[in-house]
């Protein structure tokens, strides 16, 4: 089969047909779905593919339900990717300019290209017409948008001016991540700003300032950046790196001594600091400075294990308590070769002894030293040295509380000293504050992102009592996948506080309305948009101009609220409004687990604030990743194969089954060429069954035709029950698994009504279309299998209770069970080749006595309750002590019990109606017969649903 013609045919004929798009059909019920619109951030990969193919399947569904599906696709291309791409290409970085072309960009367009709008434009083409269209989505293309569009602007514009009238925006100062070029980004999981750094954490340091004279008697002050204002009680020394670069600054007229690099950090975050003379290394070791809050004079060592990147380059060494400081100390005390090398005094190294300062639970006075002895640690190499930190840190900070030598402090709780004591620093000036990230980060144009003070910084106000609680409500209504998440997200929804949304510099989005110098955030940007997709489509096609996308044409679509004058537009108006009415709410916001934190709950708390309760969100899913056998893969990080690339070799419904197949939704699945081609393969067999079905003419009816019935709507009952939440892995594995093998079972039992195999094939290849819907329209085209004009607009199988056939399951069962029984038999009796088999039906009075014995199992266990209850019929008395061993057996064993009781006729029956079909399979004369007739030992053991088996 060549799937990639197949794609391209049926594509066509579904763009042709404009499946995708949604129209007002107020007899229909709706449903409204989108995938989190991804970044304009390069091409994509593989791994995108998995959550945006979901929202596919499950739309395609929806629609085969008979709802009207409105499924809207849009990019978002706020922030600064599209200028950083744009500088590359203007710059010709070589390694920019093959990577556009060696994804399929032509030379011919890379000048266009220079302009950061083209740029987008260009992106936005390819994620719809080779991605999105190229996958088979029936997506409603004429509400695509993107967020630098100048509608889309005026949508956010009215966004924040509705915010700002419910008291929603507050401006304070605030410490932002900001790219040192472009000014703010949003450092988070999602990475839409930045190309490295998404875990980093913002740390918010205390500056402990020890004094220090230099050479020529002058005061400057050694600043340490710590986490842990606490332990200040507990310092022996200080750390500084003896490869580092350290320089005299001038802050607020003080002289301080830090890293160049912090010392660069910290001039984004103080007015007026002046990076002066470097301060050689030689000139601080083996000195002394005073020590702030304590006052007592402590030395300076080096230690290489201190990063002048993080923090102030400087570190207090507090060894009772920090794994890595008792290390440090420990090994410089006990080396004569770094005490020659760094000219260190061996009196004064040996002086410095372990101070005790926390009374920590489960541990002595050095809480360090232990953790380091009981994890073997010897070194400052060992990788255990995260986890020793960690122990006692953790250990610390919930259950120490501070010792006799603490001051005023002593007898406190550790987290309350800290505070305290950081406030008495700050308010001494023994301190200050300095802000860094946990990890180094990178912005999308390559240069790094720092702290850096902004004084008016403007915040949405999560924090809001009312809006948080009203959301937090709602979580509980929403069909929200998994239910882990449902579980977590009120937790998450207390943790936001305000969030800023907006920043200075040179950024595609929206202009703040409030004042124009900001630009709006790209998180912010994000948060109601599913609904303008409604208004998007009337201005793609020219029924609404830009210029009327005014506050009162916001307020009456979205709010109902009539406008102060109507336009000559207003029937235009009126229909987006009965649009938004019939299509909102948004049934599902599908997007990655990245979106957890970042986007999922500001999405649902701006709808919260702003729209009427009957038009908040109903559902949200969250899709877990693909990654590659080193961990996550990126568009930034590379490391997955390249969509088009991955079409052609698999084929796109190769590639859409892996995806739904290959794992729960809500985990993360490993890529690998292995896996998706043998998924491509099960395809190919599903083919080739169809094929071999379409051959059977026959029509002749038979007891197997109830069984493949009866197995198929089971399956489809199945199916549907999983479907209730969207379990596409169950779909796909009921449908390209469980289905298969009825059908395969089905034609080796000789089964061959042909009229029965057209009915279920047809409602087969239905089952496939919301997962490999290229093949199921072929096969339904190729066999005649079609119901209208396409599978993707044909209704939903579904199964009533009256195509369910328990009995003849059972019978089914009972053949399958006696096949591997007769293997056994053989296997046992050693014998190479049989010439006979017998089977015993059971005795008839067994089947009365199971069915007694299985009624009463269903509500009591009690061995004498069962056994009075089969006494009472008269003709199990004489079998008194037998039965009573089985009941016992029975009852230690349900599952030796059949799940449908039969009777010995119908065995009978089946097991005679099978003979053929045995002696073909085991390609010997088969014989059955009633337990009653024969003395054999194999008769008596014959139970209903397994017959005794004799071979010769």
């Amino acid at each position: 089969m060549n799937w990639v013609e197949l794609q391209e045919k049926w594509q066509l004929k579904w763009q042709k047909a404009e499946l995708g798009k949604a129209t007002r059909d107020e007899n229909k019920e709706k449903f409204m779905m989108i995938f989190a619109y991804p970044g304009i951030s390069g091409f994509m990969h593989v791994g995108h593919m998995r959550g945006f193919s979901y929202t596919d399947a499950i739309c395609r569904l929806e629609r085969m339900k008979g709802k009207e599906v409105f499924f809207p696709v849009g990019t978002h291309a706020s922030g600064n990717h599209a200028f950083a791409f744009a500088n590359k290409v203007k710059k010709q970085d070589a390694k920019w300019i093959n990577y556009l072309t060696s994804n399929g960009c032509p030379e011919s367009k890379l000048k266009d290209l220079e302009d950061p709008k083209k740029m987008i434009e260009y992106f936005n083409e390819v994620y719809v017409e080779d991605y999105w269209k190229k996958f088979g989505f029936l997506a409603d293309w004429s509400s695509f948008t993107s967020t630098t569009n100048k509608d889309y602007e005026k949508f956010i514009q009215w966004q924040f001016r509705t915010l700002f009238k419910k008291d929603l925006l507050i401006q304070k100062p605030y410490f932002a991540t900001a790219c040192v070029v472009h000014g703010p980004v949003a450092v988070d999981p999602s990475e839409t700003d930045i190309s490295q750094g998404g875990n980093a954490e913002k740390n918010e340091y205390t500056l402990l300032k020890f004094k220090f004279r230099d050479n020529a008697g002058d005061v400057d002050y050694l600043v340490a950046a710590t986490l842990r204002p606490e332990t200040i009680y507990g310092q022996t020394n200080l750390w500084i790196n003896p490869g580092a670069q350290y320089v005299r600054v001038e802050v607020e007229k003080e002289h301080w001594i830090m890293s160049r690099t912090a010392a660069q950090k910290l001039s984004y975050q103080i007015d007026d600091v002046i990076i002066k003379e470097d301060v050689p290394v030689k000139d601080m070791l083996g000195k002394t400075a005073i020590a702030p809050g304590i006052e007592r004079e402590i030395p300076i060592f080096p230690a290489l294990f201190v990063d002048e990147k993080v923090g102030s380059g400087v570190v207090t060494c507090v060894p009772s308590d920090a794994p890595y400081d008792y290390i440090a100390l420990s090994t410089l005390q006990a080396s004569p070769e770094l005490r020659e090398k760094y000219k260190l005094d061996l009196e004064q190294l040996t002086e410095v002894k372990l101070i005790p300062i926390i009374q920590t639970k489960g541990y002595g006075e050095y809480p360090a030293k232990e953790e380091c002895i009981k994890l073997g640690i010897k070194d400052l190499d060992d990788t255990k040295l995260e986890e020793a930190t960690k122990n006692v840190y953790k250990a610390g900070f919930h259950s120490g509380v501070m010792r006799d030598n603490c001051g005023k402090f002593a007898g406190m709780r550790v987290a309350d000293a800290k505070e305290a004591m950081k406030l008495e620093l700050l308010t001494s000036k023994q301190a200050g504050i300095f802000h860094d990230l946990s990890e180094e980060v990178i912005c999308r144009c390559g240069e790094k992102v720092i702290i850096k003070r902004i004084d008016d910084q403007w915040f949405i106000r999560y924090s809001d009592s009312e809006i948080t609680e009203k959301s937090k409500d709602h979580v509980a209504e929403m069909n929200i996948y998994p239910s882990e998440y449902k579980e977590q997200l009120p937790a998450i929804l207390d943790w936001f506080q305000e969030r800023a949304c907006v920043r200075l510099g040179k950024w595609m989005g929206s202009k703040f309305p409030l004042d124009n110098k900001w630009t709006v955030e790209p998180i912010s940007d994000s948060t109601l948009y599913p609904s303008y997709y409604i208004v998007s489509r009337y201005v793609n096609d020219g029924r609404l101009s830009c210029k009327e996308l005014n506050d009162d044409f916001f307020n009456y679509v979205f709010l109902g609220k009539e406008p102060s004058e109507k336009t000559d537009n207003f029937a235009t108006w009126k229909e987006v409004k009965k649009d938004f009415n019939y299509f909102y709410p948004l049934d599902i916001n599908l997007g990655g687990k990245e979106h957890k934190t970042v986007h999922f709950p500001v999405f649902l708390m701006n709808h919260v604030a702003i729209l009427d309760h009957s038009k908040w969100p109903k559902g949200i899913f969250v899709n877990w990743w693909v990654t590659g056998k080193g961990g996550k893969i990126s568009k930034s990080k590379g490391g997955a194969e390249p969509i088009p690339e991955a079409m052609s070799k698999y084929g796109v419904d190769a590639m859409r089954f892996y995806y739904a197949h290959i794992g729960s939704p809500h985990v993360d699945v490993v890529w690998t060429e292995e896996t998706v081609l043998h998924y491509k393969n099960g395809l190919e067999k599903c083919v080739a069954l169809i094929e071999e079905i379409s051959l059977v003419t026959d029509n002749k009816q038979s007891a197997i035709d109830v069984w493949l019935e009866s197995e198929f709507y089971k399956s489809v009952n199945k199916i549907n029950t999983a479907l209730e939440g969207y379990n596409l892995r169950e779909l796909s594995a009921e449908t390209y698994f469980g289905i298969f093998d009825h059908f395969r079972w089905y034609l080796r039992r000789g089964g061959s009504s042909s009229t029965l195999l057209k009915l279920l094939t047809k409602e087969w290849i239905k089952l496939m279309c919301p997962i490999t819907p290229h093949l199921a329209e072929e096969l339904a085209e190729k066999f005649e299998l079609r119901e209208g004009d396409f599978v993707s607009t044909s209704t939903w199988p579904i199964a009533s209770e009256d195509e369910i056939n328990l009995k003849a399951e059972a019978s089914e069962e009972m053949i399958r069970t006696t096949m591997k029984g007769m293997r056994k038999v053989l296997e046992l009796a050693k014998i190479d080749k049989p010439k006979k088999y017998t089977l015993f039906v059971a005795e008839r009075w067994l089947y009365s006595f199971v069915e007694t014995v299985k009624g009463e199992l269903g509500h009591t266990r009690n061995l004498g309750e069962i056994i009075r209850k089969v006494m009472e019929n008269p003709d199990f008395k004489e079998k008194g002590k037998q039965l009573s061993k089985m009941i016992s057996a029975f009852i230690k064993d349900q599952s030796k019990l059949p799940k449908i009781v039969l009777d010995q006729d119908t065995e009978l029956t089946t097991m005679r109606d099978a003979v053929a079909f045995l002696e073909k399979e085991f390609g010997c004369e088969v014989e059955v017969l009633i337990a009653e007739v024969s003395d054999e030992a194999k008769a008596k053991l014959a139970m209903p649903g397994k017959v005794g088996i004799l071979v010769e």
